[in-house]
């Protein structure tokens, strides 16, 4: 064996090629393999998720109509015994017309606007007392809830006032104010400041000493309990006094409405009864009770929104 032939077999090369043997070259690369396309992930479709879904509002779906046929059942009764009652004879219809009657009536006003005009007055005056009230009670609350000296110093004159009802005053803020506006507003004002006034003190003085105790360890200043420990365990309970006094800026409204008013629900209802146009008597109370009842739901959601940090109770 040659020197030349061991010497390329040693080190792995072939031996050089003759002038017709073609030198191989390197092996061309192979091409990047293209990544799969996805969609955007705004039009991605998951039709395993949107099936659980749609299986799960099915299956959900019977105890909603449940839920929506037990909180209509009693309402639907009423209804129905009103609609049957005077057709029966069993009330004189002269003085309680058929729920239909009512309805008529009350579609009647709605066309020709005279529904609308008194129930815009209406609200304009229950919403901006109970506007003023809140931003009066709730701070007046929380100041006396939380300072002892301010609750000493104003503790009797609010014993006073509050054992004397918004109604026995009407002459007076009559006589005082006259029988505008001004007046009617102060009357709502003054029925909705006390439940306000008096929930928001209890809501502050019934804290629970464990989260004070907790909070003092931290060495919060007073400033930094209020804000994170008192005032977040005080909103239910203010609530409370919140959405009564909305039931009562309406109802303490109309009673002022049908003293001296030309325009309102309550002016609606009393004009009604003394023209004896009954249906629309009726029509009046209906929408007045409407009114109240989609208020009180519109606190509610409120209330839960400011308190959804609560852990809900069982059961």
């Amino acid at each position: 064996m040659s020197p030349a032939i061991g010497t390329s077999t040693a080190t792995g090369t072939s031996p050089a090629a003759g002038p017709d043997q073609a030198v191989p070259g390197p092996a061309p690369a192979l091409p990047a393999p293209t990544p799969p396309r996805t969609p955007p992930p705004g039009r991605r479709r998951e039709p395993g998720a949107v099936a659980v879904r749609l299986r799960q509002a099915a299956r959900r779906l019977p105890s909603l109509l449940l839920k929506g046929a037990t909180k209509t059942a009693a309402i639907a009764a009423l209804l129905l015994l009103w609609e049957a009652a005077p057709r029966l004879g069993l009330v004189d219809r002269t003085f309680l017309p058929p729920f239909s009657e009512v309805t008529g009536a009350w579609w009647e006003l709605a066309a020709d606007g005279r529904l609308a005009d008194n129930a815009g007055a209406s609200l304009a005056r229950s919403f901006s007392g109970f506007g003023l009230a809140v931003a009066v009670a709730v701070p007046l609350g929380l100041l006396i809830g939380w300072y002892r000296p301010v609750a000493d110093l104003l503790g009797p004159l609010l014993e006073v006032f509050r054992n004397t009802a918004a109604l026995a005053l009407l002459p007076v803020f009559v006589l005082l104010l006259g029988i505008g506006e001004t007046s009617k507003i102060s009357i709502v004002v003054y029925a909705c400041v006390w439940p306000i006034l008096l929930n928001t003190i209890s809501a502050v003085r019934t804290v629970d000493p464990t989260l004070l105790r907790l909070a003092r360890s931290m060495d919060l200043s007073a400033r930094r309990v209020f804000q994170k420990v008192i005032l977040p365990s005080a909103v239910p309970v203010m609530f409370t006094g919140i959405r009564l006094a909305g039931a009562a800026s309406i109802l303490v409204l109309v009673a002022a409405e049908m003293i001296g008013a030309k325009a309102g629900l309550g002016y609606l209802i009393n004009a009604s009864q003394y023209n004896f146009a009954i249906p629309q008597m009726y029509a009046g109370i209906i929408t007045i009770s409407a009114i109240g009842v989609a208020f009180n739901q519109f606190l509610v959601t409120v209330e839960r929104r400011l308190s959804s940090w609560r852990v809900p109770t069982a059961g």
